[in-house]
């Protein structure tokens, strides 16, 4: 992207996609790369200030991340968080040992002199701490300028270049003026100018998308879902009839749905959309399979096969088009010392050479809440924005264990019925993602004078910004008794409804 940008140089921890999220909304581009990033690749990149983040481990372990020390004389500031202000100290010769006293949670932390870090910060605030080690002795050239009852290099600072470190972490919410210091780096010490924004984004996509795929033809991988479709609109916007979307029935969306979204989006956006009926070959895979990873897998490759056969029908079809999300990029990608992969994505990577298709992923660098926005400023009616969230697998991933057609149905009613219900209750836009899951036992009950034995079913609703993390959504239990009722009255083969309240993390989001 051109305009101003941070760079986040990932060492595993567990707020770094926050990190990325706390500038964003101060309307300045940022980007993460793993550690390993060289000097040359940040050249490239051009960012106005690199953010080191924390990471779990120590300094002085063996197989602790490093980072190249050239990054600290190429002029660009830099701000280490938690490891990166001890991977400052270590790499330039400061001392760093495990501290008498770990800190985690709260501190009181104090501005020991003015600097424009803390410019509006108030001499004694409340920061959030989370580390075992500490700088004991500081590398030449720093100073300190803050600190916390058992931390003295709190925050320090060189003193002929532009590098700082903080021992909390500005970016979480108990850091109560978090936001403030960041603010000040990015636009005080790095002059970042707040030029990240939707209509910005679309403009230079558009220009980007032109200038890659020209006259040819490009086919857009269109589920229905808010990141593929506005993906797919985006792309129309660029390359308007040169652009085939396909629509591909794997046989594990919801009730009716496939029908559904292509009927919609060919009336509400003017896309050219092909739709391929391919739940036969897509179930015929699944058949006897339980692992989670496996039946991504295997729905992973089914459907780029599917794609290469409509790719061979299509005249000049040069580009593939995918709805990936930042989120889906940082998940899959393992780095030796930084974010370990969750799970696979099927819309990361695994193309094909054979194909002979190139990737256009216009979302590939935004958090589903952005997405949203950019979606409502190209005119994507409201009601297709505000679907909830649904996995690429489909229902493969919320029938756990062997998928078979029955079990699908059992589900596609009862989630019909669970949604319908959060819509009556006008609860639809206060979820972020809500969705039924069949599992793998069975329980007794009694249907009249009968003793039955039948499904489990669990109901799952979360609130979240943007899927790296969430809650269960706290439902009336006047709403939970409707729904438990609802389904076991009429959906056969289920006799017991059961609420999951588990957060991200330690849980996922869905349950495979």
């Amino acid at each position: 992207m051109t305009g101003s940008s941070i760079l986040i140089i990932d060492f595993g921890s567990q707020y770094t996609q926050l990190i990325a999220r706390k500038v964003r909304e101060l309307s300045v581009f940022s980007l993460i790369h793993p550690h390993t990033i060289s000097p040359e690749t940040i050249k490239e990149i051009n960012p106005k200030g690199i953010i080191l983040s924390g990471g779990p481990m120590s300094v002085k372990d063996d197989s602790a991340p490093m980072i190249d020390e050239e990054i600290f004389s190429m002029g660009i500031p830099v701000l280490g968080i938690c490891y990166g202000l001890q991977l400052i100290s270590y790499t330039l010769g400061g001392i760093v040992e495990k501290a008498d006293k770990r800190e985690y949670g709260k501190a009181i932390f104090n501005v020991l002199e003015e600097n424009p870090l803390f410019e509006g910060i108030p001499s004694e605030s409340t920061v959030w701490m989370s580390h075992g080690d500490h700088v004991k002795t500081l590398p030449y050239g720093f100073r300190k300028i803050g600190s916390s009852p058992n931390t003295e290099n709190c925050a320090i600072v060189s003193d002929d270049k532009p590098v700082y470190g903080l021992q909390f972490h500005p970016e979480v919410y108990h850091t109560g003026y978090g936001k403030d210091i960041l603010s000040n780096f990015i636009f005080s010490i790095c002059n970042c100018k707040p030029d990240w924004n939707p209509g910005a984004f679309i403009d230079e996509s558009i220009a980007k998308i032109k200038n890659e795929a020209g006259g040819s033809t490009a086919i857009c991988a269109l589920s229905g879902g808010v990141d593929s479709t506005v993906a797919a609109v985006l792309v129309h916007r660029a390359l308007g009839e040169n652009l085939v979307c396909v629509h591909i029935d794997n046989g594990l969306m919801r009730k009716n749905e496939s029908a559904k979204v292509v009927k919609l989006l060919r009336e509400r956006t003017g896309l050219k959309i092909i739709h391929v009926d391919a739940a036969a070959l897509f179930l015929e895979r699944l058949a006897g399979v339980s692992s989670p990873e496996e039946k991504r897998k295997i729905i992973g490759h089914t459907f780029i096969e599917v794609f290469e056969e409509e790719a061979k029908k299509i005249e000049n079809a040069s580009f593939l088009v995918q709805g990936t999300l930042y989120p889906d990029v940082i998940e899959s990608v393992p780095v030796k010392g930084a974010s370990v992969t969750i799970k696979s994505h099927h819309n990361v990577g695994g193309l094909p050479e054979k194909m002979n298709l190139k990737l256009i992923e216009p979302l590939r660098e935004l958090f589903k809440d952005e997405v949203r926005k950019i979606g409502l400023s190209l005119d994507i009616p409201e009601d297709l924005i505000k679907r909830h969230p649904f996995p690429g697998p489909g229902l493969a991933v919320r029938v756990l264990g062997d998928i078979q057609e029955e079990r699908l149905e059992i589900l596609r009613n009862a989630d019909e019925i669970y949604i319908a219900k959060i819509k009556e209750y006008d609860l639809y836009d206060k979820i972020w993602q809500a969705f039924t899951v069949l599992l793998p036992v069975q329980t007794v009950g009694v249907m009249g004078d009968q003793r039955t034995y039948e499904n489990v079913l669990a109901l799952r609703a979360v609130t979240s910004v943007d899927g790296m993390t969430a809650d269960w959504y706290r439902f009336d239990h006047d709403f939970l008794a409707d729904v438990s009722n609802s389904i076991i009255n009429h959906v056969r083969g289920v006799n017991r409804v059961v609420y999951d309240i588990s957060s991200k993390p330690p849980a996922t989001i869905e349950w495979e």
